[in-house]
């Protein structure tokens, strides 16, 4: 096993790539801005095997909001070429909440008033233990974002252990060195999932006020960084409600399309969450509708039909259960938002609140009860 990165680095020495993704995503942004789109280019769209940037604008703009039955079929057809009736099932597990950031609509944010805790190795293997039982075979490690209190040695050391029980490990944490991301691929992870939160540079920085995450750019370059740190796929996401929902969405498209180009070797996801409240939350944001969220997921899928696609536990039941059967590829279940909170109850109080609390159990029933397919694993290591 390679030793985990010089110690400068894990005190948060930050990498240059020398990328032009994030200031050609944004460019395209500010080009697409200018321009406005009508029912016609929606139907353009919709009749084009292959989409560029300007379609994926066209069906995430007003003017489809009336088609969004059009988009549902197409996106079902793309979906079933892909993916068949295929639907992975997975569980998070919050290893820890300490965080440095000051981030306003998060519960984790360093200055809010919340029961702090991190897992022991015993906890975490016990954690692990009882998520495994359920029949889950992949699993999402998360901890806050502080490289004190999770250094690179203890996020490896949870990949280690989940690879013990889980045959897909992916991480959520802060941004990574892409030597740092090698560190966790050789330790086990497969993928990585960074949320950008809001593309929008004058929003990021008001809704950031303090801490590391303060730093837009190399928040940006994460999945390109874990690409070349050798992970196997990279997630992508806007925390939808930031913002400017259509602006976010496009953007965080533009971002993944670009990044596929570049590295099309990369597995690439996209992750839908929208704002929710927290303990102690005052956060008012703009209000994105499910209806609004569901042309964003059927957008995402015809324009990159081959990407993965997960639906939160944010949403409500009626939400993810309608969403597989037409967009997407994976669903959590027996979610925790807390600290542990699987095989004891909670140590620590959650990030946000969600709304789906089903067990493995009942999501796999209700896939299953629809005509799809659950998939505890659809990956094998070699």
């Amino acid at each position: 096993m390679t030793p985990a990165p010089d110690a400068k680095d894990r005190r948060g020495r930050t990498e240059e790539i020398r990328s032009d993704i994030m200031e050609r995503t944004l460019s395209e942004i500010s080009r697409i801005g200018t321009l406005s789109f009508t029912a016609s280019d929606v139907k353009n769209a919709l009749g084009k095997d292959r989409l560029g940037i300007e379609d994926l604008a066209a069906l995430l703009s007003p003017a489809a909001e009336g088609r969004l039955e059009d988009m549902a079929v197409r996106a079902k057809e793309e979906k079933q070429r892909y993916f068949g009736n295929s639907v992975t099932i997975f569980t998070p597990l919050y290893v820890s909440n300490h965080c440095d950031n000051g981030c306003v609509y998060c519960g984790f944010s360093r200055d809010n008033d919340i029961r702090r805790a991190k897992l022991s190795d015993k906890e975490i293997r016990s954690e692990m233990e009882k998520i495994a039982a359920s029949g889950l075979t992949e699993i999402m490690i998360l901890t806050g974002e502080s490289r004190k209190e999770s250094d690179t040695e203890f996020i490896g050391g949870c990949v280690r252990t989940a690879s013990e029980f889980f045959k897909n490990v992916g991480i959520e944490v802060y941004p990574l060195n892409s030597g740092e991301y090698g560190y966790l691929h050789e330790c086990g992870a497969d993928n990585v999932t960074v949320f950008q939160e809001t593309y929008d540079p004058v929003t990021y920085a008001n809704v950031h006020p303090f801490g590391p995450k303060r730093d837009f750019a190399y928040r940006f370059d994460s999945q390109e960084r874990a690409l070349i740190g050798g992970m196997r796929g990279a997630a992508f996401g806007a925390l939808l409600g930031l913002g400017d929902f259509r602006n976010d969405a496009m953007a965080c498209g533009i971002h993944a399309y670009l990044l596929q180009r570049k590295y099309p070797h990369g597995e690439i996801s996209f992750s839908l969450p929208r704002l929710r409240p927290f303990i102690n939350g005052k956060y008012i944001s703009e209000t994105v509708t499910e209806k609004q969220l569901l042309q964003a997921a059927l957008a995402y899928r015809i324009f990159m039909p081959f990407a993965g696609q997960t639906i939160s536990s944010r949403e409500s039941q009626k939400f993810r259960d309608n969403i597989v059967g037409l967009s997407a590829t994976r669903i959590s279940a027996g979610v925790s938002v807390g600290i542990g909170g699987h095989a004891e109850e909670s140590k620590g109080d959650g990030q946000f609140d969600i709304a789906d609390t089903r067990s493995v159990r009942e999501i796999r029933k209700a896939l299953t009860e629809r005509g799809l397919q659950p998939v505890f694993n659809d990956y094998v290591r070699v």
